[in-house]
């Protein structure tokens, strides 16, 4: 059974092994660094003639001076400081080389990232380079003695410690620098496909957010055609069917005169249902997005009614019993093929209306051509219990509505810029008005 450690998460447990595997080598790179400053310095003061106490003193002080580098990576211009005041006992060199390559390779905070810029760094490697050199050229007798007694030529002595002393400080900090740019140019390109990954799936999220509002109103759309279609011819083939129960007996040839009129709304029910299953077929059969799917049902076909049907609209409430007076005012304009049907469908609604909730009432239907589209209003009295029996009504056989009539027709028109109001008159009716634009 595993046993975790409370507060940390798998988050922290995935990333603590790198951690503990860089502070173990940080302090394997300070022990080595603390020996090779410690014997160096010790061996410089015994060559110059100290004694045993000033060589336990200076190699502590080398190995503290190298245990800098535990805290490298943290205040990485420490080591650096404590190289600089290891070299004049001719140590620290590795602990030099190591603190210069920190200091470029990482990129510190506060007062040490004013050295990590490259004037800086070029700053310090001079004057390591200077006090380098300086250091062998003051302690070449003593250091170099064997070399000169062997006739070995003094500048030649110095001219290889300054060689040294570029090549320790030079090299790492040249280093430090590229790993440094390297490691910013990695976290900049993994910053920037982090940030193009959070757009993607932003972009990704709208794209889906349009197709569901696309999709959404592509089924509204179908479901005000079949409302439109269904709703207007039903509710006609009702009222002949309701009068041609009564006058079948009485009225022979009354009878047959509502049974032809009900098989003629049926074949236009069922030719204009045909042309919508027919541009449903289409959209599917094709692969178009949902905006375009949206864009065709919207496209009238060539024989989509308009504003020159509505006379035949009339009539047809006429001979379902409806008493109906149209007027038609202004110059005739050229409008748009959305514009006339959208235009027809509110008639074609607000009739189908009058004879669902007020059978018998007298109805009027304006068609005023404007400036720039066209106005509309249909109205309707107050029905009469006398009138709703005349149609074949009554409060018995009420027909059934589902409420989605105004709906629909605010939608329809609102969606082309126009405006819509509907509600009861003062005389007990109702008004319904529309204006649309969309002249072509």
């Amino acid at each position: 059974m595993s046993m975790a450690t409370p507060g940390v998460g798998a988050g922290d447990v995935a990333g603590l092994w790198p951690r503990r595997r860089s502070m173990w080598f940080d302090l394997g790179v300070a022990l080595a660094a603390a020996t090779e400053c410690a014997s160096s310095a010790a061996n410089f003061v015994r060559n110059q003639g100290f004694g045993p106490a000033w060589m336990v003193g200076v190699g502590v002080f080398g190995v503290l001076a190298s245990l800098t580098l535990v805290v490298r990576r943290r205040w990485p211009l420490v080591p650096v400081v404590a190289a600089l005041a290891t070299i004049p006992l001719q140590a620290g060199y590795l602990l030099l080389m190591v603190g210069l390559y920190t200091l470029g390779a990482y990129r510190p905070e506060g007062a040490a990232r004013r050295f990590a810029e490259r004037r800086a760094m070029t700053l310090l490697c001079v004057v390591a380079i200077l006090e380098t050199a300086l250091v062998s050229s003051l302690t070449i007798g003593t250091q170099q003695a064997a070399a000169l007694r062997s006739g070995f030529p003094e500048y030649v002595l110095l001219l290889l410690s300054v060689l040294v002393a570029v090549g320790i400080t030079v090299a790492p900090t040249m280093l430090g620098l590229y790993v440094g740019a390297r490691r910013r140019l990695m976290e900049a390109l993994r910053e920037r496909a982090e940030g193009l990954e959070t757009e993607l799936a932003l972009l990704a999220e709208q794209a889906s957010e349009r197709a569901r509002r696309a999709q959404t109103e592509e089924r509204a759309r179908i479901a005000r055609e079949m409302h439109d279609v269904v709703a207007h011819r039903v509710s006609l083939m009702v009222v002949h069917a309701g009068a041609l129960e009564r006058v079948v007996e009485r009225d022979p040839v009354r009878a047959a005169e509502s049974a032809k009129l009900m098989g003629d709304i049926g074949r236009q029910a069922l030719d204009e249902l045909r042309q919508i299953l027919g541009v449903l077929r289409t959209v599917e059969s094709a692969p178009v997005s949902g905006q375009e799917a949206a864009a065709v049902l919207a496209v009238p076909t060539s024989d989509a009614p308009g504003l020159a049907d509505i006379p035949r609209l009339v009539d047809e409430s006429r001979a379902a019993g409806l008493g109906v007076r149209l007027t038609v005012g202004g110059a005739r304009r050229g409008l748009s093929a959305e514009t006339e049907r959208t235009a027809y469908r509110v008639v074609q609604e607000a009739l189908t209306n009058v004879l669902k909730h007020a059978p018998g009432a007298d109805a009027e239907v304006v068609v005023a051509y404007v400036p720039g589209g066209v106005a509309l209003a249909v109205s309707n009295a107050c029905p009469t219990e006398a009138g709703a029996e005349a149609v074949g009504g009554g409060a018995g056989r009420a027909l059934p509505s589902g409420g989605n009539g105004l709906v629909g027709m605010r939608e329809r028109v609102t969606g082309l810029g126009g405006t819509f109001t509907a509600g009861p008159t003062e005389a007990g009716g109702f008004r319904v008005e529309a204006r649309l634009r969309g002249a072509r």
